[in-house]
């Protein structure tokens, strides 16, 4: 069991399907390379750790201890499509292929008549 006073966070949690980066803390301590790496959180244990899968391919981690674990908030990756200046000449070189894709369709859906009504019958 671990002590929770030697935790170093504020007792995050995480949920499944969540992106988070981890710290193989073993790694760490002894000076490994490659120790620091993205996963997903694919269930969450009731001994409060977690088993994570390595991104984008990679052996599972079981029973990772919250403590080497940071959340990868969503706002993150999306920050290029969120504060994109579109009106410039050139904005879009900078952005991802995916963000493109996605103002594309956010563009063609704002655009499009919504559909009618049918007539009431009073």
């Amino acid at each position: 069991m671990r002590d929770s006073a030697q935790s170093t966070t504020a007792g995050t949690t995480f949920k499944r399907g969540q992106f988070v980066l981890y710290r193989d803390p073993q790694m760490f301590w002894t000076g490994q390379a490659g120790h620091t790496f993205v996963c997903r959180v694919e269930r969450v244990c009731l001994d409060n750790t977690y088993d994570l899968t390595p991104l984008p391919v990679g052996s599972p981690i079981y029973y990772a201890d919250p403590d080497y674990m940071r959340l990868l908030p969503a706002v993150d990756a999306m920050r290029d499509i969120d504060t994109a200046p579109l009106n410039t000449d050139g904005a879009a070189d900078d952005m991802t292929a995916a963000a493109i894709a996605w103002l594309t369709q956010q563009h063609a859906t704002a655009n499009q008549r919504p559909p009618e009504l049918p007539a009431q019958d009073d």
